[in-house]
């Protein structure tokens, strides 16, 4: 069953058992799932003076939560919107969502100047913060909405991803063969409000202390040269 159905409360105690321990809890951890108050909204396309030589690709890692949460930070990236993409259901609601019925992928939408930053970047970013062998799951998040899976908008795009796919397998990277579905783009629906810089709004939320802030921390490590400079550093104690 996917952690996102436990309860914060459960988790929340956990954690903090953990912490008193002298180690972080990593299982057992959730994801919030409503905002009573939130008002969903179409995508907004990018504007300004460069908005004509911007390129657009949706990439599926896993929880949303952590995918925009790094890719939000590299430089040349102008957004990354949290969504659902590569299903069915019309306007899909996240409770539709984590019903695994619907077909969709839980990724994030990311607008970037290619003058700025490349897609191959992108992909190595991409392929390095999620394990893209394991189908249909990503550590304790379990289901189809966790995908791998890269939503090409043209076929550049789809060529590139295909061929560094295949050079990732050809060179064992990692030990197992990539289950990444590489698949034409077709709509794409913003998640709810709530869901939006998730990690920016709630940096002491359990599931952002226990799993988000680790892979953001491993991420600025690895990919510091490709981050924006204003990019915040996160902090054991905020």
């Amino acid at each position: 069953m996917s952690t996102r159905f436990r309860t914060i409360a459960a988790v929340t105690v956990g954690l903090l058992a953990a912490i008193y321990a002298g180690t972080y809890l990593m299982s057992n951890t959730t994801r919030n799932q409503s905002d009573a108050s939130d008002t969903r909204k179409p995508a907004v396309a990018a504007s300004g003076p460069s908005a004509a030589n911007l390129e657009t690709v949706t990439f599926g890692s896993g929880c949303f939560w952590c995918t925009e949460a790094m890719f939000q930070n590299l430089r040349g990236v102008k957004s990354a919107v949290s969504g659902y993409s590569g299903g069915r259901t019309q306007n899909p609601t996240y409770e539709q969502i984590c019903s695994g019925n619907t077909g969709h992928a839980e990724v994030v939408q990311v607008t970037f100047d290619p003058a700025v930053i490349s897609f191959d970047d992108l992909l190595r970013v991409f392929w390095r913060t999620h394990d893209p062998t394991t189908l249909n799951r990503q550590g304790h998040d379990v289901g189809t909405q966790y995908r791998s899976a890269i939503f090409y908008h043209n076929d550049e795009q789809r060529k590139v991803a295909e061929q560094y796919k295949a050079q990732l397998d050809k060179s064992k990277a990692f030990g197992a063969p990539i289950v990444t579905e590489i698949t034409r783009f077709e709509k794409f629906y913003p998640a709810e409000s709530y869901h939006q810089k998730y990690f920016d709004l709630n940096p002491g939320q359990s599931y952002c202390q226990a799993v988000i802030r680790p892979k953001v921390e491993k991420f600025q490590k690895e990919f510091g040269e490709l981050l924006e400079t204003k990019a915040p550093k996160t902090k054991q104690n905020e």
